[in-house]
């Protein structure tokens, strides 16, 4: 149920990043409405405690398990890539590299959690 949980706030987490950015490239005011402030981060932490539950159940633990702390890396890099993209570029060409770079960062984290290697690419 844990995996579950997490894996559908992955989802809904990149579904709301990709929906977020479109607001963004096309100057959407939905970007300045409070739930789309607020609900993003309900769900990423709902998506981190899932995630702490997981590593406690399967006994693997960022900075133990190469392949955890590449997510853990990976998902630190996300967040700024994001951020970057949504809010702090000012340059429109720049907000649309973050955001590819950040949907890249993104499917190396579900890569790395599907196959437990930090490889897996090659």
């Amino acid at each position: 149920m844990i995996k579950l949980i997490h894996m559908s706030t992955a989802f809904i987490s990149i579904s709301f990043f990709i929906i977020r950015g479109i607001w963004v490239f096309r100057g959407s005011s939905m970007m300045k409405k409070k739930w789309v402030k607020i609900l993003p981060h309900v769900n990423d932490t709902i998506l981190l405690t899932t995630a702490t539950l997981l590593a406690i159940n399967i006994q693997q633990y960022p900075f133990v398990n190469a392949w955890l702390t590449a997510k853990v890396t990976a998902l630190i890099i996300y967040i700024v890539l994001g951020m970057f993209a949504l809010k702090r570029a000012k340059e429109m060409k720049n907000k649309v590299v973050f955001f590819t770079l950040a949907l890249l960062t993104f499917s190396y984290i579900v890569g790395v959690a599907l196959t437990r290697n930090t490889n897996w690419f090659f």
